[in-house]
């Protein structure tokens, strides 16, 4: 999982560890899946992109109706420099302010700056406690990717991930598993020592609540 470009799915990784059971190895890999979100882990900060995007292909159980077939998914990214640093993924049920500015408070910290686009849902963020730098589209000379291009970017990628590793439908609730997965990936992609993301994802797994297979079921 550390270590595939792709998504390792349960087939894929029933074959590498020779398991008979496929009910074994996708257990395995929803626990390795939760174990990807460290418990406390740091917030983002300095100056920061967020925007959201829908995902199509999810069903709607748990979710708005009006969305049908989509998820909507919060993201943010940090700016380093010309290019993209950590990010943070959630799945939220609207683009309403509420759900919008909590998404912000969970992962950016209090005091950086947020940059969005024009929508009036994030105008709270600055009675929150965030410089807030909204940037409103000129349909003459700006476009959304090049307005907010890192989440843009991130996105993107996220898409095509999604499209090149799952099949058939997904459930909001195994949407939230593969949001937590590439953002961990993501988020240590530019690491020199790949060897230490095993062991990192070993001393999470020590780490976190157990799962045990009855929830897992349901909630999937």
């Amino acid at each position: 999982m550390t270590d595939h470009k792709n998504r390792l799915s349960a087939s894929g990784l029933q074959r590498l560890l020779g398991l008979g059971s496929y009910r074994t190895a996708w257990l395995w890999l929803q626990k390795l899946q939760r174990a990807m979100v460290r418990p406390g882990m740091d917030q983002l900060e300095g100056r920061v992109e967020v925007d959201e995007t829908y995902i199509d292909g999810v069903e709607s159980k748990g979710s708005s109706p009006s969305l049908g077939n989509k998820a909507l998914v919060a993201i943010a990214a940090q700016v380093d420099r010309k290019g993209i640093g950590r990010i943070r993924l959630r799945r939220i049920p609207a683009a309403s302010a509420s759900p919008l500015i909590a998404f912000v408070k969970h992962a950016v910290e209090a005091g950086s700056v947020v940059i969005t686009d024009g929508w009036e849902a994030y105008a709270g963020l600055r009675q929150e406690g965030f410089k807030h730098r909204p940037r409103a589209i000129n349909p003459s000379s700006m476009t959304g990717s090049s307005m907010l291009p890192r989440v843009q970017k991130v996105a993107s990628l996220l898409k095509r991930w999604l499209l090149r590793t799952h099949q058939g439908p997904l459930s909001c609730e195994q949407l939230d598993s593969y949001l937590d997965e590439f953002t961990y990936l993501f988020n240590r992609r530019t690491s020199k020592y790949r060897g230490r993301l095993f062991h990192r994802l070993v001393a999470q797994v020590i780490a976190v609540e157990p799962s045990p297979f009855s929830r897992l079921a349901t909630e999937s």
